[in-house]
């Protein structure tokens, strides 16, 4: 199983090897899985691997439900009799019954129409569906994976999804990493689709150590797929070559010219509560943090970037870490960020930030 599994999921960092365990555990079970993360980051992957590691008898059968219309969703999933509806000259087996002793993986769940949702509900407590156009009741055993890089739980208070489908299906939820958060793994990706023929059909080409760098440098807003695009484009333009860093930035990513006059004067009013830097002694015996020249590149890479957005994303993810690693205590997570504990608490209510759970 292992063996399956570090073939189909790459990576080495904290989070792969986690999510890796998690699939082990997971696999062999006939529970329903309900896979979290933002677009492009190897959900339709980590099915596979769910799937291949479960060993049941039947296929992986997957459907994109953003991809197809409504009014041929159902159709594609449940079937039909012939004469349901106008062309359908003959019945037709749906995914669910494809997927009958196999896996049936629903990518994009958050997308499927009201409508379609009790549909599924009933499929999945009674394990029978309804073609369209017909009244027979047909058994299927299938196991569930659903997909998607939306809030659900957002969905439900809005209206636009089931609760009763929400708790249905978020049995063993998982939550991919973003490739931002797993930059360690980068080489080894890049190593693997280097030596995927479908991405290299066009010629086989190399990276120089700094070229390596600089993708190392680049926050890849697209995850993996984005990533394997970059790839394909080298394949392209620099078959039978070594890739220089000059040329990843200026062929494989996108570079404009900065316009950061007003963003490095609010930058400047948003740190101004952060005391002053560290004296020189004192920096070395602390562990080295992200340098803050490495967000210069970005521009090499954006158009343009929310700084009062990002600012507070940053202030509120170590706000929370400090919060959990101190166990709620405000004064010491204060002290740990450096902060008076009545700016911290200020910033909590600015933010809407819980102390953790005890």
């Amino acid at each position: 199983m292992t063996a399956i599994i570090d073939k189909l999921i790459t990576g080495q960092s904290a989070a792969m090897v986690d999510l890796k365990n998690m699939v082990k555990m997971v696999a062999p079970a006939a529970t329903t899985v309900l896979i979290l993360g933002e677009t492009g980051t190897g959900k339709e992957v980590v099915s596979r691997a769910i799937h291949h590691a479960s060993n049941r008898k039947g296929d992986l059968i997957s459907i994109n439900c953003a991809a197809i219309p409504s009014e041929l969703l159902e159709s594609e999933l449940f079937g039909h009799e012939k004469g349901a509806f106008t062309g359908a000259d003959k019945p037709r087996r749906g995914r669910f019954e494809m997927a009958d002793g196999g896996t049936l993986f629903l990518d994009e769940i958050g997308d499927m129409p009201l409508s379609l949702q009790s549909k599924l509900l009933r499929a999945l407590e009674d394990r029978t569906i309804q073609r369209v156009g017909g009244g027979k009741d047909v058994k299927v055993n299938f196991r569930l994976i659903c997909a998607t890089h939306q809030n659900l739980k957002s969905k439900v208070d809005d209206g636009s999804f089931r609760a009763d489908l929400y708790y249905r299906i978020n049995v063993f939820p998982m939550q991919l990493p973003s490739l931002a958060e797993r930059k360690v793994d980068l080489p080894m990706l890049i190593k693997a689709m280097m030596e995927d023929d479908t991405y290299m059909e066009n010629g086989s080409f190399q990276f120089e150590e700094e070229a390596v760098g600089e993708l190392m440098r680049y926050p890849w807003p697209g995850n993996v797929r984005e990533l394997r695009n970059v790839i394909e484009r080298a394949s392209v333009l620099f078959a039978g070559r070594t890739i220089t860093a000059s040329e990843v930035r200026e062929n494989l990513l996108r570079m404009k010219a900065p316009k950061f006059s007003e963003e490095t004067n609010f930058l400047w009013q948003a740190t101004a509560d952060l005391g002053e830097p560290l004296a020189a002694e004192e920096a070395l015996d602390r562990p080295p943090l992200p340098h803050p020249s490495d967000h210069r590149d970005w521009f090499a890479y954006f158009d343009e970037i929310d700084l009062r957005r990002h600012l507070q994303d940053i202030e509120v993810t170590l706000i929370e870490a400090a919060l959990d690693r101190h166990e709620g205590q405000v004064s010491r997570a204060a002290d740990a960020l450096k902060l008076r504990r009545t700016t911290l608490i200020e910033k909590m209510r600015k933010y809407v930030i819980e102390k953790p759970a005890s």
